[in-house]
């Protein structure tokens, strides 16, 4: 399974500005961090404000803040809502392929991507802020670390890792 662009970008983008909170950030200031397009940035930006995941301020002084609180914002959820199409194979749509009723392909990949999603619903944005990989990521990013993360925050422990 790959993810668009456009899915990386906005989880990307969340990572930045919950870095920056309770700064404001721009989308400028996102593009060059990560050396990404600001006008393809711009309509992630758009889409996370109408997910309500990001909080746009207009005009002198404005910029991005996150909606919610990062523990609130589920990975899985943000990727569902930022993918268009998660759809493996051809079969997954009604009537692509002549032995999709008895397939066990399709049944396969339908598990695999269920199991795919379940993994990243059990992530919250501020599950990836947090620890000593958050304190490393304000430094890649050229930010100090955000004052829930400074320190770094203990990441929970996942089923599996």
């Amino acid at each position: 399974m790959r993810l668009t662009r456009y899915t990386d970008y906005a989880l990307r983008t969340l990572i930045y500005v919950g870095m920056r909170e309770p700064r404001q950030s721009s989308i400028a200031e996102i593009a060059r961090a990560y050396a990404i397009s600001e006008s393809h940035l711009t309509k992630v930006v758009h889409q996370l404000g109408r997910l309500g995941l990001i909080r746009t301020i207009r005009g002198r002084g404005g910029g991005l803040r996150l909606a919610k609180p990062p523990a609130e914002i589920v990975v899985g959820a943000v990727v569902r809502a930022t993918e268009d199409d998660l759809a493996l194979v051809e079969c997954f749509a009604v009537g692509a392929c002549v032995i999709t009723a008895p397939c066990r392909l399709r049944r396969a990949l339908g598990e695999a991507l269920a199991a795919f999603l379940a993994v990243l619903d059990r992530y919250t944005l501020a599950d990836l802020l947090g620890g000593a990989e958050g304190d490393e990521i304000a430094r890649l990013l050229g930010l100090a670390p955000p004052p829930a993360a400074a320190g770094g925050l203990p990441v929970p422990e996942r089923e599996g890792a």
